[in-house]
């Protein structure tokens, strides 16, 4: 049995370097699976692979504390605490970097293949000259089962074959190797083909030699397989210890190849709109750390539901990583076919027998484990696809309506609407903002509490020129204030409605940001107003007094953010335009392709507002954003409020929502907390049925 697992590893190894070489840009049996049978296989290919990640993760360190309460069986009653604890250092090791990672993951497994390969010397010397060692469980009886030993064969092979589940990875991931990267991440295919073929064949027989009787019932009490036989060998002393030691870290780093795997390939979807935008995203450590945080709390739910056991998790394992596989090499045949490259022919030889080696494998893992759980993955593998699918078929229609034209007329002339929530400096900042920028007039309200009308007095005491609009009634603050506005918008077809609002800050926190709940409760609300624009004139508090007169705000500078030259930008410039103070159009450079485009399409444009382009080193929107805007300010007359326009597309469904304006909500919530700096969203609703 062990070599003939042994015998498969060697044939994806040597399948997959085929891929290595024909795909060097990486991606795996996605890529394959794409390039040659289309999305939708693509789609197949990448979800049975997301899974088998996932279950990559709680196996492993669910099998690492199964090494840790062999040895200390005392802990067994702690193991899920225990597994949840490891997959968080894990995922905090990850959430660091990878470079970082690599570098404390390292060091264990050297020193484990090192024992290991101790351990196998001194079990087959200690065999050739003397006597076998005996494991603990040699003299448990094997019932013969009859008739089903087949069954059980192909059952104990279907387990084996999880041995398998690193490959994917390194295709996955060929662009984080060094140069010649194609080159390297072949050789270390190779390395670690040769280092786990050798250590599990040297493992299996020396299990046998030693007379390991291993099942589910029997793990708890006499320990895992490898326990066994490193308790013979060493006999219990600090060779068993270091063994049971660094086979717990092993097992739980093992876990490390999903976190780089999960991430990668869920980067890799995104970029073909079959994930959220989001998983593409680097954090500040240039991880895709969205989809280290999905891949961590998924396992972290595996891990709780199965009571961290291996021996139910394992039922779950294989079926999603071999279909990757098949359907991988079934994809390189067809490409080799249309390629015909030089020794085409004994690649197509190889990625045959790779295909139906798989395959075969698939079959078997589907038959003996269908009730053993893999149905669990057989069931979650076409809902992740039809997920996928549709996932995509809403970006494509949001992309075609975003890069339409307009069917009619754009509004160019606004007015404002200013929110009193009190007569305070807050509220004079923000009508100092209205009276600052061209519109057809500003009309400023105030919901009245049920309890006071303090607002009002003092408002005509500071404004008496103002007139404030009181909204009374038995509805909520809200609810009143959503519906004037509504009721302004209606009355002026053809202007657009811009809500200016202003809350007070205490502190630069974001926990303030959600003291103001009404205020955000409005903001989100009025997202989904056609023709409303909402202004947030944030007012952060001077926390110690000065001898100072702080500066009143005297002139406004406009920045609007070009992600994209599509409508929402396009409206967004205009209104942007209507408003009167200078106007500065910036585009953070996080991806190349995109910054060619929008560079590209803005000279065609032929607009007279030259585009800034913001340099991003590590990727990220913010923070070069920040830097750019507290620049601007340096250099401003005192006095001057930067104003930041956002383009944001509004789709049908508040679910869906989800899938898009995240970086807007980011950098809103981070620019609230900057002084002399506000935000106004320019909301552009698509109306059309995005499923059609």
């Amino acid at each position: 049995m062990a070599l003939a697992v042994a015998t498969l590893l060697a044939v994806v190894v040597v399948s997959y370097r085929q891929t290595i070489r024909a795909y060097p840009q990486g991606g795996g049996a996605f890529s394959v699976a794409t390039d040659n049978f289309g999305i939708r296989a693509g789609a197949v290919a990448a979800s049975s692979l997301m899974v088998d990640y996932v279950l990559t993760v709680a196996v492993s360190v669910s099998a690492g504390v199964a090494a840790i309460t062999s040895a200390v069986p005392e802990l067994i009653e702690w193991r899920v605490p225990l597994a949840l604890f490891f997959l968080l250092i894990l995922t905090l090791a990850n959430l660091r970097g990878v470079k970082e990672a690599s570098t404390v993951f390292a060091v264990p497994t050297y020193l484990f293949i090192v024992t290991l390969g101790v351990m196998l010397v001194t079990g087959f010397a200690r065999c050739w000259l003397d006597q076998c060692p005996t494991a603990v469980s040699s003299q448990l009886d094997i019932v013969p089962v009859g008739s089903l030993t087949l069954f059980l064969v192909l059952r104990s092979f279907a387990s084996g074959a999880s041995a398998l589940t690193g490959v994917e990875a390194v295709a996955n991931g060929v662009q984080a190797f060094r140069e010649p990267k194609a080159h390297n991440a072949s050789a270390t295919l190779a390395l670690m083909g040769t280092v786990s073929i050798s250590l599990f064949l040297g493992i299996s027989t020396l299990a046998r030699l030693t007379g390991v009787r291993i099942s589910s019932e029997t793990v708890d009490l006499y320990g895992t397989v490898l326990s066994q036989v490193g308790r013979a060998v060493f006999g219990g002393g600090i060779g068993f210890w270091l063994l049971q030691v660094l086979t717990a870290s092993i097992l739980i780093l093992a876990a490390n190849t999903a976190y780089q795997g999960f991430p990668l390939l869920s980067a890799i979807l995104s970029d073909h709109r079959l994930l959220p935008r989001q998983f593409r995203n680097r954090g500040d450590r240039l991880v895709f750390s969205n989809g280290v945080v999905v891949l961590a709390l998924v396992a972290a739910a595996l891990i709780s539901v199965f009571d961290a056991e291996v021996t139910r998790l394992i039922q779950l394992y294989v079926v999603g990583v071999f279909t990757s596989f098949t359907i991988s090499q079934a994809g390189m045949i067809r490409h080799w076919l249309r390629s015909r490259e030089s020794g085409w022919r004994r690649s197509i030889v190889i990625n045959a027998i790779g295909a139906v080696t798989t395959g075969l494998v698939l079959g078997v893992v589907t038959v003996v484990k269908f009730t053993h759980g893999a149905w669990v993955v057989l069931v979650a593998v076409p809902l992740l696809v039809a997920l996928m699918l549709s996932i995509r078929r809403h970006y494509r229609a949001v992309g075609a309506q975003l890069r339409a034209l307009p069917p009619e007329p754009v509004p160019r002339s606004h007015r404002i609407v200013l929110l009193v929530a009190h007569a305070d400096e807050a509220t004079d900042r923000a009508l100092r903002y209205a009276e600052r920028i061209r519109s057809e007039g500003i009309e400023c309200i105030h919901a009245v509490e049920a309890d006071t009308d303090e607002t009002s007095y003092a408002w005509r005491a500071m404004h008496p020129q103002r007139p404030l609009t009181l909204l009374e009634g038995k509805a909520g603050v809200g609810r009143r204030i959503v519906d004037y506005i509504v009721k302004v918008r209606d009355a002026h077809p053809g202007e657009r409605v811009t809500v200016v609002m202003s809350d007070r800050l205490d502190r630069r926190s974001l926990r303030e940001l959600f003291r103001h709940r009404h205020s955000l409760a409005i903001k989100f609300r009025l997202l989904f107003e056609e023709r409303v624009v909402v202004t947030d004139v944030t007012h952060l508090r001077r926390r110690r007094r000065s001898g100072l007169t702080p500066v009143p705000l005297r002139q406004v500078e406009l920045v609007v953010l070009v992600s994209d030259l599509t409508r929402p930008v396009r409206e967004a410039l205009q209104y942007a335009r209507s408003l009167g103070p200078p106007l500065h159009a910036v585009h953070v450079d996080v991806e190349e392709r995109q910054r060619e485009r929008v560079v590209h399409e803005w000279e065609i444009a032929q607009l007279d507002i030259p585009l800034e382009i913001l340099e991003s080193p590590y990727r990220g929107i913010v923070d070069p954003l920040v830097e750019y805007l507290r620049e601007r300010r340096r250099v401003a007359l005192p006095g001057t409020l930067i104003n930041v326009v956002i383009p944001e597309f509004i789709v049908e469904g508040r679910i869906t929502q989800i899938l898009h304006n995240q970086t807007g909500l980011t950098i809103k919530g981070v620019l609230a907390r900057e002084p002399g700096i506000s935000v106004t969203s320019v909301p552009f609703h698509l109306v059309a049925h995005l499923d059609d």
